[in-house]
């Protein structure tokens, strides 16, 4: 019996793929996640500065 592991990996998206990757990961629809982005706007660090570095830290899917 073989284990599978679900690795994160961004997927094909909208911008970079980060909210694609994080819902296939946890198994939820990649809106919520880039809602959520959406919602810390309003905090400019909060929202951008994590939406970059999970870009630059997740690798691509193949």
């Amino acid at each position: 019996m073989a284990i599978q592991t679900n690795k994160l990996r961004r997927q094909n998206g909208m911008i970079a793929g980060v909210a694609g990757g994080l819902g296939a990961f946890f198994g939820l629809d990649p809106w919520i996640f880039r809602l959520i982005f959406l919602a810390l706007i309003p905090l400019p660090p909060a929202a951008l500065l994590p939406y970059i570095v999970l870009w630059l830290i997740i690798p691509r899917a193949r």
